[in-house]
């Protein structure tokens, strides 16, 4: 009897006639098409969830009207974007996402990089552990949840925070209601959140410094201080980088999840950011097609942003997708 040929001979022979490029591509995908078919769940909740709804932005080009439909909407062309900029809120909103989000990224990039360096220089393994447990709880706390506890431990009416302040004769400081206390109680409960969690790429990076690196500096008489200014600083710049200029795409993304739950009428006009906005002009004031227009120049120019910032992380770190 003749022998039985190898299955991957087998494979080799079915695809030795295609062209270079065509017989890669099909041996590529002879191994690794179970990894592709595991794959296809995801893909097909992206398509359904994510991609197909892109066709609802069409109303934004509209003067969209429910009951007429998609089809039957009157066509007013690019009219909503131009209501936007004449619109007598939008700059303001528009200011107080950027400002908003930009305080956000600038304390996510320093507090998780002080953190991670005071956590590593820990020699105590038991405490380290404990330290990274408790800070990176409040992560996976939903904003529902974290919300009302914090308009309960702000509230001037038996807030524990302003009956600590009131012990050393400080007046009620109305925080949620007040639009410079608003901005800050935003941002610091938003470090706090999430500043542990975020600095868990820090830790990796520092993980990965050369140990060899640390004894020699010991054996030319380095400190600590300046082992982690000549050592440890240099060795996590690139990740660093890589981090702060991914975080360009989200400029315009001050944090709806936080705002929605935590603000109300009195602080609109330091605290009302894009998202809330669309919510309310869209939901709230059944303006379908102006609020579409509103998040689509905010996705186009996040879109925009998201490629000046891979393009600066290649460009600086070395950093690429694929």
């Amino acid at each position: 009897m003749a022998a039985t040929q190898p299955a991957e001979d087998l494979d080799a022979s079915l695809t030795r006639n295609f062209p270079p490029k065509r017989r890669r591509f099909a041996t590529y995908i002879q191994r690794t098409w179970p990894l592709h078919v595991l794959l296809l769940p995801a893909v097909i909740i992206a398509l359904i969830y994510s991609y197909v709804p892109m066709l609802g932005i069409v109303i934004a080009f509209q003067d969209y009207v429910p009951w007429l439909g998609i089809r039957e909407s009157e066509w007013v062309g690019l009219d909503h974007f131009r209501y936007l900029f004449t619109y007598p809120d939008a700059k303001q909103v528009i200011f107080n996402t950027l400002i908003i989000s930009s305080m956000k990224i600038v304390l996510h990039m320093i507090v998780p990089v002080v953190f991670a360096l005071l956590l590593n220089e820990v020699r105590l393994s038991w405490f380290k552990r404990s330290a990274q447990t408790l800070v990176y709880l409040p992560h996976f706390l939903s904003w529902v949840v974290l919300g009302g506890i914090f308009v309960d431990i702000l509230s001037i009416r038996g807030g524990i925070v302003n009956r600590f302040l009131s012990m050393f004769g400080i007046d009620p400081i109305f925080f949620l209601a007040n639009g410079d206390w608003f901005r800050a109680t935003i941002v610091l409960s938003d470090i706090w959140k999430d500043f542990g969690f975020s600095a868990i790429i820090f830790l990796a990076a520092l993980a990965g410094v050369n140990p060899a690196l640390y004894e020699a500096a010991e054996i030319d008489g380095a400190n600590r201080w300046k082992q982690v200014i000549h050592i440890t600083l240099p060795s996590i710049t690139p990740i660093f980088i890589v981090v702060v200029t991914l975080s360009l795409g989200r400029v315009l993304d001050a944090g709806f999840d936080q705002i929605f739950n935590m603000y109300n009428p009195l602080v609109y006009a330091k605290g009302d950011i894009i998202d809330t906005f669309v919510y309310r002009i869209g939901l709230l004031g059944a303006q379908f097609s102006f609020a579409t227009a509103v998040g689509l120049f905010k996705s186009v120019i996040g879109f925009i942003l998201i490629v000046i910032s891979y393009r600066m992380a290649y460009k600086w770190a070395n950093y690429r997708i694929f």
